[in-house]
């Protein structure tokens, strides 16, 4: 006689949260200014602002962009503001710094507005792996709002998990 083979994770109560579910659409695009300076270093207002009107900024529609200078050059703040306002009608988001801290840019204001209230009192396992770039931040942001809520957290898949929080 064959046992009958029972999928006990299915069969669980656990609810899995994939980060990658929540990864929204859109070009990521590091903007590096260092070539609109002169000799790389030195920024010059009425050329920088002259090549800031030329500029096709439409090629940013829909997009994400994390302004940069790749360069030491000291780079005064109402630079990288005037570029975010070339950038505001076309830009779903403009940030200064890398794409590392762009995602979790993205992903602060994505799970800020998560609502997490059908978590309630569940068992919660954050799923670790995913083919979209989802930063590290991003998981301990998730964690710590699920916290209030959840009666367990785990990372990882329903079959290796970690734990990470049970409520007393």
């Amino acid at each position: 006689m064959k046992e009958e083979i029972i999928n006990r994770v299915a069969n669980s109560k656990l609810i899995t949260v994939n980060l990658e579910d929540y990864y929204p659409d859109g070009k990521r695009v590091l903007f590096d200014i260092k070539n609109w300076l002169f000799e790389g270093f030195v920024l010059r207002e009425k050329e920088f602002r002259q090549k800031a009107s030329e500029h096709d900024w439409s090629q940013y529609q829909d997009g994400y962009v994390a302004l940069t200078c790749s360069t030491d050059a000291i780079i005064p703040a109402w630079a990288f503001m005037l570029l975010s306002v070339y950038l505001e009608p076309f830009t779903k988001k403009t940030i200064i710094g890398n794409l590392e801290q762009l995602e979790s840019s993205i992903y602060q204001d994505v799970i800020e507005t998560l609502d997490v209230s059908e978590y309630t009192d569940k068992p919660i396992i954050i799923k670790g792996c995913s083919k979209k770039p989802v930063p590290q931040n991003a998981y301990i942001m998730l964690a710590t709002k699920l916290i209030p809520v959840a009666k367990s957290i785990m990372y990882g898949e329903a079959c290796s998990s970690v734990p990470l929080f049970k409520r007393k």
